[in-house]
């Protein structure tokens, strides 16, 4: 695949799966053995399965998440992606009852294509940010 082709995949997950909560396009998107490196997240299973679990996860707390590409690069069968994502904290988040407060975090993924799927991922993201912003951390009175 070319870098445009998966720099267009990429897209793909972030617009229609974490987008649109489309679930289904997991399969398409991601290799069965794919691996997911996010320390936000150690406990994430290998494959699609792995991907259905924690979109869901932030899906529920967060039912109206939008996600905007801020920028991509492609390199050989690399795809790196600033991305900020904006939510209401509207369900519940590993144990934390619902706040009712927006968030915005900002974050980046370093996506591996193995022919037409991404085969690893590796996504930084500030993940003391969005508990702050929720009031569920300490210094959540702290600049933001």
């Amino acid at each position: 695949m070319t870098e445009k082709e998966n720099e267009t995949l990429s897209r793909r997950v972030f617009e229609e799966v974490w987008g649109k909560g489309d679930l289904s396009k997991c399969d398409e998107l991601f290799a069965s053995d794919f691996v997911d490196h996010d320390a936000a997240n150690p406990e994430v299973p290998p494959g699609p399965e792995g991907v259905k679990r924690i979109v869901t996860m932030y899906r529920t707390a967060f039912p109206d998440i939008v996600f905007t590409i801020d920028e991509q690069i492609s390199s050989g069968d690399r795809v790196a992606t600033r991305w900020t994502a904006r939510g209401t904290h509207k369900g519940e988040l590993a144990g934390y009852k619902p706040t009712g407060k927006a968030a915005t975090i900002s974050g980046l993924t370093i996506e591996r294509f193995a022919g037409d799927k991404i085969a690893e991922a590796y996504t930084s993201w500030d993940s003391l940010s969005l508990m702050r912003q929720l009031g569920l951390a300490p210094g959540a009175e702290a600049r933001v």
